[in-house]
């Protein structure tokens, strides 16, 4: 009877392990890493960016030895602040270059995570000419692609869906085409959709498209809300969406914390994140554009909220667990 009995429990146990989920993953530039595993995160940071325009960016542009002598100190700055993981949201044909990724999280100890998608601010400059002509289709099975089988030739696989928009109520067709093609990438891979957005019209406007796509508004990530009202923070995140307080910086951190009090008296914190925008190795100007490092939030921000009331708890929502569970995908990458 003993026999059967073991018999029956270990199959019960193969049954269970196989009917398990996979345990959720972001995908890194070295390769995916248990969300448990993602640690403080920084959600929306940059490293380099080219302004110049879809038709004329490339890498060409900038030579990757002398931009990692640049950058490297402040990711190391950043790392002995305690920063795990880093979400770059620089998009394609705006100066998103993986190898340059790859080997600034090797040198820095940093998990980087790098997107697909494209961006459709600063008057569609970084919108390639192919888009304007493809079906949201066509361009979701691009981005999906990426996904499956890595950026271009590197195998580097991205880990979100950077896009943007205008700060318009209206989308106009090509920005309501980039939104669906989000959508449609989201749907068949499960990343995360980051839009550049600011103003909340903008954003109510393509939650209704990713909605009307089938998206929960949980996939949705609000870029540059803090630029809209704390009231509509409060609409947004009750619906589900991400909002995301971005551009962090020395001399604005006063803002912050009103606007995080705000969301904490709401019963809010968890749809919360926050990061600093910062880096920027400008290609068009890398002497006089002056590169902002990533530590305000911790040598600032923290003290503040903390001074304000905050407990050590709720900061760890905003840093560690709120991005893990907004960026964080089940599947077996």
């Amino acid at each position: 009877m003993k026999q059967y009995t073991t018999l029956l429990f270990l199959l019960l146990s193969v049954i269970l392990t196989g009917c398990r989920q996979p345990s959720p993953s972001i995908m890194t530039v070295a390769g995916p890493v248990n969300i448990r595993d993602m640690g403080i995160t920084l959600p929306h940071e940059h490293v380099l960016v080219d302004f110049i325009g879809a038709d004329s960016t490339g890498y060409h542009r900038w030579n990757r030895d002398t931009v990692v002598a640049k950058v490297l100190p402040y990711l190391i700055e950043a790392r002995q602040n305690g920063i795990i993981t880093m979400i770059e949201c620089t998009p394609a044909y705006l100066g998103r270059d993986p190898l340059l990724l790859q080997e600034l999280s090797r040198l820095s100890g940093i998990n980087i995570v790098t997107n697909t998608g494209y961006y459709g601010a600063i008057n569609n400059k970084a919108i390639p000419a192919h888009a304007f002509d493809e079906t949201a289709d066509q361009l979701a099975a691009r981005w999906i692609e990426e996904y499956e089988n890595g950026i271009e030739n590197t195998g580097i696989k991205p880990g979100f869906i950077k896009i943007a928009v205008p700060g318009d109520s209206v989308l106009s067709p090509i920005h309501d085409k980039i939104v669906r093609a989000a959508a449609r990438t989201h749907l068949k891979t499960g990343l995360a959709i980051n839009a550049h957005t600011g103003p909340a019209a903008a954003a109510i406007a393509e939650l209704h498209v990713l909605q009307e796509e089938g998206v929960k508004p949980s996939a949705f990530i609000w870029t540059h809300a803090q630029g809209a009202s704390q009231e509509s923070h409060v609409t947004l995140a009750r619906q589900g969406a991400w909002v995301s307080l971005d551009n962090v910086m020395p001399d604005n951190t006063d803002r912050y914390v009103s606007m995080l009090i705000n969301l904490k008296n709401n019963n809010l914190l968890n749809r919360v994140l926050i990061s600093h925008d910062a880096g920027w190795y400008d290609v068009i100007d890398p002497e006089s554009v002056q590169y902002r490092g990533y530590t305000a939030i911790f040598t600032l921000l923290k003290p503040a909220l903390i001074h304000a009331g905050f407990t050590e708890e709720e900061w760890r929502m905003l840093v560690v667990e709120n991005p893990a569970e907004a960026y964080g995908v089940n599947s077996k990458q």
